[in-house]
């Protein structure tokens, strides 16, 4: 089964969860399951630009990236985040490769506006290295930075990110590991499963925002484009992964359809 694992900045910014993750990722691919990974890190981003002086501006809650900020975002995402996260997967005993978009042009992006600076939307990813990489027993971990055929970087929103390569490798399950315990209603009660329609009327109140007006977006695109099964789970839950990829009835799925369901 091909998953794709999307684990928020937030989870990774402790060593102790960071190391957790890692062997339950590496526990789940030793038992045959072929994995990609795609991280964020806009905690440990806020926190680097705050100590360069640098103040984060927001549109839209996308972070407004500037030339020294994009120079950040190389520092942090493709840097330090995703080589923590690399170095705690090889610890659990899995062959983990940090790679961020512009390697082998994973994913191509294209400037969302002259507002945002080097933010990028997410145009196309490609999947071969995946493949390669997954077949020889490899675990790609790739952080959202994405880039064009002129070699500029940008800054991508890893749930869009996350989206785009689990569209081009063709998963059967996009798992957002993040820091709530999943999307809660205007009464604050988990939904177990949220159909499409739903969703949107969520967004359209504002019920959802910020972060998770976000994921839940890019969870729709996915479920649009054909990914079967999109859930947005609390990383924080011990065995996490092998429950989720068990299909246990933890977070929220997102399926093609109306309705809401909740565990009450």
């Amino acid at each position: 089964m091909k998953v794709l694992l999307k684990i928020g900045g937030t989870l990774l910014d402790s060593p102790e969860t960071r190391s957790r993750l890692a062997g339950e990722i590496a526990e789940a691919v030793h038992a045959g399951l072929q994995a990609v990974v795609v991280h964020g890190g806009g905690k440990q981003m806020t926190r680097y630009l705050a100590a360069q002086g640098v103040e984060s501006r927001f549109v839209n809650g996308l972070r407004v990236t500037t030339p020294e900020v994009l120079d950040g975002v190389l520092k942090i995402f493709a840097g330090s985040v995703n080589k923590e996260l690399v170095a705690a997967l090889i610890a659990s005993n899995i062959s983990a490769v940090g790679l961020c978009g512009m390697d082998a042009l994973l994913t191509e992006a294209c400037r969302m506006s002259e507002e945002l600076g080097f933010v990028g939307k997410p145009t196309r990813s490609h999947s071969q290295l995946l493949d390669l990489l997954i077949q020889n027993n490899y675990l790609p971990v790739i952080a959202c930075v994405a880039g064009d055929r002129e070699g500029n970087f940008y800054n991508v929103n890893a749930d869009q990110m996350a989206v785009s390569l689990a569209c081009a490798m063709r998963a059967e399950k996009l798992l957002f590991l993040t820091d709530v315990e999943g999307v809660r209603g205007q009464d604050s009660v988990v939904y177990s499963t949220l159909g499409l329609e739903a969703c949107g009327q969520l967004i359209d109140a504002e019920i959802a925002t910020g972060g998770m007006r976000a994921k839940l977006e890019a969870a729709s695109d996915a479920i649009r484009a054909g990914i079967t099964e999109a859930v947005i789970a609390p990383g924080a839950i011990s065995g996490i992964v092998g429950k989720l990829v068990k299909s246990e009835d933890i977070g929220t799925r997102l399926v093609a359809g109306t309705g809401t369901s909740t565990n009450d």
